[in-house]
């Protein structure tokens, strides 16, 4: 079974259509952002902090190189499109979706130092700045993007309708 892989902007909600959508098609569900943090044993900010953007986008790259699921809803870190190698190991057995939420509700989410919330951004970024340097990594790997410009009901509604033409192309290509 193909993996399906959220990708987005932080403060999206990954995580939490993650979780739901995964309970919904009967899939496992991985956030990367915890694999990252069980493996080094550091929060996010830590690990930002020690190891600063490049040094954090290096290991949250080799964790997701290293992930072999199926069958798994996976909420990405916003960053996770920094790094190419692993972007291209997700989408060999998965179908990358891209969650699009609106600067604005963005802006409300987020607090204004990215950092204190584990966000990998140069020190000063914007959300607004961040939002413009990650948009084109997002358009670049989705194979679906999905507007989160309404109540949870409706992206979770429009997230499945979707995903289910990349999971029914997966079954049919295996029983043949």
């Amino acid at each position: 079974m193909k993996n399906i892989v959220l990708i987005g902007m932080p403060a999206t909600g990954k995580s939490t259509v993650g979780v739901i959508l995964a309970k919904r098609l009967g899939y496992d569900f991985l956030d990367t952002d915890i694999a990252i943090c069980k493996t080094t044993g550091r929060t996010l900010p830590v690990l930002l902090e020690q190891e600063g953007v490049d040094g954090f986008v290096r290991i949250e790259g080799q964790v997701a190189s290293g992930l072999t699921c199926e069958g798994t809803v996976i909420a990405t870190g916003g960053s996770m499109v920094l790094s190419p190698g692993a972007m291209e190991h997700l989408k060999e057995n998965g179908v990358i979706v891209w969650l699009d939420t609106p600067l604005e509700v963005l802006q409300a989410r987020l607090p204004e130092h990215l950092s204190d919330r584990g966000v990998v951004a140069p020190n000063h970024m914007t959300v607004r700045e961040l939002f413009v340097q990650r948009r084109p990594l997002y358009e670049q790997y989705a194979d679906l993007t999905v507007a989160c410009d309404g109540d949870m009901e409706h992206v979770l509604n429009r997230l499945e309708r979707g995903v289910a033409p990349f999971l029914n192309a997966a079954v049919l290509s295996r029983s043949r």
